[in-house]
C-alpha cells in the first residue's frame, strides 16, 4: 500500500501545528477499496473540521462530485503543461487541491478517485471522512443533499482545512473501523 506523504502548501508547512497536521494524516491511513494500492487518510468530522468545511463552502471554494472535480483537474492540468512548457522549466509541485470524500460510497467510486489521486499525483491529496455522504452533504448543502466528494480548490483554502486537523494529531489516535465495502 502506497502512502507518500506530499509537499504540503507552504502556508501548512509554516505553520506551527504543521507535526500535528503531519501526524493527523499518518494515523489510519487506509486502501480506498478492498484491492487499491492507494492509502488515504481518514479522519473524524469534528467541530475543527466541520467548520473549515463549511468556511470553504460559503468562500466558493468547493467543488461538489466526483465529475465535476475531473473535469476541473483535467484543465488544470492543461494549463499547468502549457505553463511549463512556455516557461521553460518544471515548478516544484505542492498539494493545491484537496478531495474530502464520504465513507459511504460504492468501490467504483472510490476506484475513479483512485485513479485520479494517480494522475494528478502529487498536487492533489484525498481525505477519507468517519462520515456518509447524506451527512457531509447537509452539512454544507442542507436537509435532504447528498456529498460523496468535495474538492477544495485554491491553497489557502486547502490549508485552512488541512490545518482544521491539528486537534485530531494532538488527540493521539483516532479508531476508524475497517475499510468499508
Amino acid at each position: 500500500m502506497i502512502m507518500d506523504t506530499p509537499h504540503m502548501p507552504r502556508i501548512v508547512e509554516s505553520d506551527p501545528r504543521f507535526p500535528l497536521v503531519l501526524h493527523a494524516l499518518s494515523l489510519h491511513p487506509r486502501p480506498l477499496w478492498p484491492g487499491g494500492t492507494t492509502a488515504v487518510p481518514s479522519a473524524r468530522l469534528d467541530p475543527d473540521l466541520s467548520r473549515a468545511l463549511r468556511s470553504v463552502h460559503h468562500a466558493g471554494r468547493a467543488v461538489r462530485g466526483l465529475e465535476k472535480a475531473e473535469h476541473r483537474l483535467a484543465r488544470e492540468e492543461q494549463g499547468l503543461l502549457l505553463a511549463d512548457q512556455q516557461g521553460g522549466a518544471r515548478r516544484g509541485v505542492r498539494v493545491s487541491r484537496l478531495l474530502v470524500l464520504s465513507d459511504d460510497g460504492a468501490e467504483r467510486f472510490y476506484r475513479r478517485v483512485d485513479s485520479l489521486l494517480r494522475r494528478h499525483g502529487p498536487r492533489v491529496l484525498a481525505l477519507r471522512l468517519d462520515a456518509g455522504a447524506s451527512t457531509l452533504g447537509e452539512m454544507l448543502f442542507g436537509p435532504g443533499r447528498m456529498a460523496r466528494l468535495i474538492m477544495i480548490e485554491h491553497k489557502e483554502a486547502v490549508s485552512s482545512v488541512l490545518l482544521a486537523l491539528a486537534g485530531q494529531g494532538a488527540a493521539g489516535p483516532v479508531d476508524t473501523g475497517s475499510p468499508k465495502q
